[in-house]
């Protein structure tokens, strides 16, 4: 009896210490949530034909088994030549992050090895990397990576998806060229580089770098690549009148002070014919283009002589043959004839024509105030004339009346005389009264007088031969 106990005892202690050292070889497995998760558990020689299962926590709950191929999300396969048994757990969430156990089934006690799950968000990142690029130019994206990664395969895909990176990669550590994206790996620096060429605004958006990993999930950076447009930093409008010359202004980096300068004609920089540089070129045809460095200001001027009607369109010209952006200035020529050159500024017209309009408009107040005023004064003036004028002709035709009566009775010449002086007197008392509106009206009514007297002397004369 006491024989059969300590048999026992040795028995359940060996099972005891087999599961604790099964269990010490804990298996780490990760996987992205809407994803798939494969967990595989290695087994010893001989359990080729033993049931095996998975299941949760204290495997009170046996979530497939060998004998069920498939269930639910999981489905399992068991490859008896390396013996590795293999269970897929499709549709992740993060409800299924924790404990598992992989089981052979035994007749007294089942041999387990512990898997630990876990479930990760499939997006990244929380920082992506800023790399800015601009239209028709090349980036360079660089990757940090651990040195214990120097081996492991590297790889560079776009969206934020880690789960599908590795399978949608652009270029890789095992593929370095493809299209316009190229790979270098720096392994003193523990770096790698993608460089991609012919940028568009389509290449920009969300890139991941990816470190692959045999046991775990790959190790992911972010990176934001914004390419801009080329087109334009700096922009100048110049015009031109036929069969004059125009000059047209580039500044340059202090940097390319002995770079070759160079300008260059078309509605695209990467499409244009060069139409003068500073060097010497043979394949200049057109002379009337000469440059000229001014590397005191960092700029250089192009003259254009003799110009045409063809000659107007978009010129480009630059320091920088690679045509870096903020190295080039793009210049928008027009031409026009001569009889056109009022039109070259139609907003410097526009205000000439305000600004004539508002000087007219003073002028005409200056002018107009002195001449209104001068026309009443000259009314006035006129006014006067008038009432002296009516005055005096009343006056001599009272003094022509009188000098006809005293003819006819013929009365003495005496009496006349004392007639015409009366009649001088009030002649007179008009005429002081004129005189202080007008000058000429007292001449004249001194005038009037002179003929009374004429009249008073033919009287004498008449009177005298009538007694002869």
């Amino acid at each position: 009896m006491m024989m059969w106990s300590l048999q026992n005892l040795l028995f359940t202690l060996s099972v005891a210490l087999s599961h604790v050292t099964s269990a010490a070889a804990l298996i780490r497995v990760s996987g992205y949530e809407g994803r798939e998760a494969k967990v595989s558990c290695p087994y010893g020689v001989g359990y080729e034909s033993y049931e095996k299962y998975l299941c949760r926590n204290d495997c009170s709950d046996v979530l497939i088994m060998t004998t069920i191929r498939k269930k639910t999300r999981y489905s399992i396969s068991d490859d008896k030549n390396i013996r590795v048994l293999t269970v897929t757990i499709s549709n992740l969430s993060s409800t299924d992050a924790g404990k598992y156990w992989c089981g052979v089934t035994r007749n007294f006690k089942d041999i387990y090895i512990e898997v630990k799950l876990d479930i990760r968000p499939d997006r990244c990142c929380d920082h992506f990397t800023k790399v800015r690029g601009y239209e028709y130019g090349s980036v360079s994206i660089s990757c940090p990576y651990q040195s214990q990664d120097r081996n492991n395969l590297k790889y560079i895909c776009s969206g934020i998806q880690p789960s599908t990176c590795l399978q949608q990669a652009v270029v890789s550590s095992d593929s370095k060229q493809n299209g316009r994206f190229s790979f270098n790996n720096d392994q003193t620096s523990s770096n790698f580089t993608v460089t991609i060429t012919s940028l568009t605004q389509k290449d920009s958006g969300m890139y991941l770098c990816g470190i692959h990993r045999n046991t775990s999930l790959d190790d992911i950076s972010g990176v934001e690549l914004e390419v801009k447009e080329w087109c334009c930093v700096k922009s100048h409008n110049v015009s031109g009148i036929v069969g004059l010359s125009v000059t047209m202004e580039c500044p340059y980096p202090p940097q390319h002070r002995t770079s070759v300068k160079f300008l260059c004609k078309g509605d695209h920089r990467y499409n244009c014919t060069h139409m003068v540089t500073s060097q010497s070129s043979s394949e200049q045809t057109d002379h009337r283009f000469t440059l000229r460095d001014d590397a005191a200001s960092s700029s250089f001027l192009v003259n254009i002589t003799e110009l045409k009607a063809n000659d107007a369109g978009t010129y480009w010209c630059g320091s920088d043959p690679e045509w870096s952006v903020g190295n080039y200035t793009k210049i928008q020529l027009s031409v026009v004839f001569p009889q056109q050159t009022s039109k070259l500024n139609p907003t410097s017209t526009v205000e000439d024509v305000g600004s004539q309009a508002t000087e007219t408009s003073g002028k005409l107040v200056v002018f107009i105030v002195p001449a209104v005023l001068l026309i009443l004064t000259f009314v006035l003036v006129v006014v006067c004339k008038y009432k002296c004028y009516k005055v005096q002709g009343s006056n001599v035709n009272r003094s022509t009346k009188t000098s006809e009566a005293e003819v006819r009775r013929k009365d003495d010449v005496y009496g006349n005389q004392d007639m015409i002086g009366s009649s001088k007197q009030g002649t007179s008392k008009q005429q002081s009264t004129c005189h202080h509106g007008d000058e000429d009206v007292g001449e004249d009514q001194q005038d009037s007088v002179y003929q009374n007297f004429t009249i008073t002397d033919d009287i004498y004369h008449n009177q005298f031969h009538t007694i002869g």
